[in-house]
């Protein structure tokens, strides 16, 4: 339990909030609600612009006091289905008003919002449902409503399923969207106001899943103070301009059942009154880009993949482009670049300033004044790829246990933290590199039947310990170095972290698009690889075919390679050649040689989602790919003679 500021460590069902203000001042801001909050929004933007989507090739809207309406008769509806307080509503699909409505309606309800991956197979969304309690589930289309069918006799709480965007409800029994609200379209008020009145700010709303990247998902029981005041500490440090002085919009398109997605789309829309557009589902898959032309937003946050596939494509374009109009960019990009880095008022050449307002056009960011990234690390090659094109990349740092974000970097701040959110860094080395540790009341309330685990990630003192390693510069910024489970302990016992080496592969071998350090518990290091491959829009699988981008590189080093099959397994001895002076360049650079690579393999396709290896915001899933690929991991540990030098499998 912290020891000063709001203590929000009650338990679910207590009918008071406990205050205890000390000298951090963490109780300045008045505690609310999530209906509170909307209600708020209503008051000061209820007839601006909420949501908006499109039906066809038309745009459709929902305004702030229509957005509140369709939320209370959604939790209406809940309650004659008979969610029980307390239980979860699981919502299965892609970002949608509906997804919103529901979201929002179950915590009106009393019930616990719970947001499952789309992506999830039909074992995971019963895990989820039993671990929850889940009385009713949400589901988008027949493809998801037939996952919950495999599993539904095994989940003790389910009572109702329903669809609302699904056409085959008439032979399933199950209702639709628009007879979901009918229900409870004419249902007297008291009885919901009734329940709204009784919720605190301390009491848990929320359900976020974690990806399970180490293990089973643990839900984070989130408050609604929680999501309240994170979304007001984040707008006020990002500077967000309210409804009523110059509407800020964003696009929904990262999957809500994420935080990261959840607390921009829901919680710090409604806290300045931004209109948020709704992307289609195919998004990741090349049509963001047509949504951002028209939604143009002026904020965006997007995870580090959506940026290195635009930079993907912007380079294959290049790669087409006549030879005059290459120079004229890569002059415009070194200027960028320069101005950006030094920071210098320059008066910038007309053409150049041209050139930078195409590329905004081009991907819908002309308007976009914060572009965020977050959810996972970002190369610094992707980084100075958009600084050079004068479209800065603001790093978030943070996790679901807080609500989200926690430090956020942006220009005009000293430091990276969003005022009360605190950091410190458990048992510091000689480096100053800690165990990065979180307090602030953004931390979350606990893991939902996990008490051992909460009280395993949360000290007595209330610091949340992220299990990430980091340090921070004079000036309060934050520096990620590595993980501590993901920490490789060799044979002979020396810690490395695999991250730095893994991106400093994937910075000088450009033809790299994944890349996992092996050797805990072993005699050496070696490296899987995956080359940058076309991707099948409407699978989402990797394709045999390399990008444009890959093609070139192998040309450069005298290769004719255009497919992922002529290369991986050492088949290509040119490409080999290129990919073992960049590892050599690596391994020039490496503290000892216990940190050197010694053997790495070319993968027969790419890490994906859809493959198991990435989890649902692209985090390489460490433990799946080890169990996946351990016959080629046994065939690189043998026969190694470990010196300076590299060798390839």
């Amino acid at each position: 339990i912290p020891k000063s500021g709001l203590d929000l460590w009650t338990s679910q069902g207590d009918s008071e909030v406990s205050l205890r203000i000390g000298e951090s001042g963490l109780a300045a801001e008045t505690p609310v609600t999530v209906h509170q909050l909307f209600a708020a929004a209503v008051e000061s933007y209820g007839q601006h612009t909420a949501l908006s989507w499109k039906d066809g090739q038309l745009y459709k809207k929902l305004s702030y006091r229509e957005y509140y309406q369709n939320c209370r008769t959604a939790a209406k509806s809940f309650l004659k289905l008979g969610l029980q307080r307390y239980h979860g509503v699981g919502i299965l699909g892609f970002n949608s008003p509906e997804w919103f409505i529901a979201d929002l309606g179950a915590i009106f309800a009393g019930g616990f919002a719970v947001g499952i991956y789309a992506t999830n197979s039909a074992e995971a969304c019963q895990y989820v449902a039993a671990n929850c309690k889940a009385n009713i589930l949400v589901v988008e289309n027949q493809k998801q409503l037939q996952k919950i069918l495999q599993v539904r006799p095994d989940v003790k709480h389910f009572w109702k399923d329903f669809a609302h965007k699904t056409t085959c409800s008439d032979v399933l029994r199950v209702p639709q969207w628009k007879q979901f609200m009918d229900l409870g379209r004419n249902e007297p008020d008291p009885p919901l106001d009734a329940i709204l009145s009784s919720q605190k700010p301390n009491q848990c709303c929320t359900l976020i899943y974690t990806s399970g990247t180490t293990g089973q998902p643990k839900g984070v029981m989130l408050s609604h103070d929680n999501l309240t005041w994170t979304a007001l500490s984040v707008s006020r440090h990002t500077k967000l301009n309210r409804a009523n002085q110059n509407q800020e919009v964003f696009v929904s398109y990262l999957p809500l059942s994420h935080i990261a997605a959840q607390m921009v789309d829901i919680w710090i829309a409604l806290k300045v009154g931004a209109v948020t557009y709704f992307a289609q589902p195919d998004a990741l898959k090349g049509s963001l880009v047509n949504t951002l032309q028209e939604a143009r937003p002026t904020a965006i946050l997007g995870v580090p993949r959506v940026w290195e596939k635009m930079q993907e494509k912007m380079k294959a374009k290049g790669a087409r482009s006549c030879t005059v109009a290459k120079m004229v960019v890569a002059w415009a990009k070194g200027v960028g670049l320069r101005n950006n880095i030094i920071k210098m008022d320059l008066c910038v050449n007309l053409n150049i300033k041209l050139i930078f307002k195409r590329v905004r056009s081009a991907l819908g960011l002309d308007r976009c004044t914060k572009c965020f990234t977050g959810a996972a690390p970002i190369s610094r090659d992707t980084l100075e790829f958009f600084l050079s094109l004068d479209i800065p990349l603001y790093e978030l740092y943070g996790m679901s246990e807080c609500s989200g974000p926690h430090t956020i970097s942006i220009p005009t701040s000293g430091g990276s933290n969003p005022e009360n959110m605190f950091t410190k860094l458990y048992n510091p080395d000689q480096e100053g590199i800690g165990e990065i540790c979180f307090w602030g009341r953004h931390v979350f309330m606990g893991y939902l039947n996990m008490a051992k685990m909460t009280q395993e990630a949360v000290d007595a003192d209330g610091w949340l310990h992220s299990g990430d390693l980091g340090k921070q510069d004079r000036n309060g910024f934050l520096y990620i170095t590595g993980r501590i489970k993901e920490l490789i302990i060799t044979a002979g016992g020396e810690n490395i972290p695999p991250v730095p080496i893994e991106d400093a592969v994937k910075e000088v071998v450009p033809l790299i698009s994944n890349a996992m350090l092996i050797g805990d518990r072993k005699k050496f290091l070696s490296m899987l690889l995956t080359v940058k491959c076309q991707v099948n829009a409407e699978s989402g699988e990797p394709e045999d075919d390399l990008t444009p981008e890959a093609v070139q590189f192998c040309r450069s080093f005298g290769s004719n390679a255009t497919k992922v099959s002529e290369i991986a397994g050492g088949r290509d001895q040119a490409v080999n050649k290129a990919i073992q002076e960049g590892i050599n360049r690596v391994n020039e650079k490496a503290t000892s040689n216990a940190q050197r690579i010694q053997k790495w393999t070319i993968l027969d396709h790419d890490f994906s989602m859809i493959g198991g290896e990435l989890g649902p915001t692209m985090k390489l899933k460490r433990p799946v790919v080890m169990n996946m690929y351990k016959d080629k991991i046994e065939e690189m540990m043998k026969n190694v003679r470990i010196n300076t030098q590299s060798a390839q499998l």
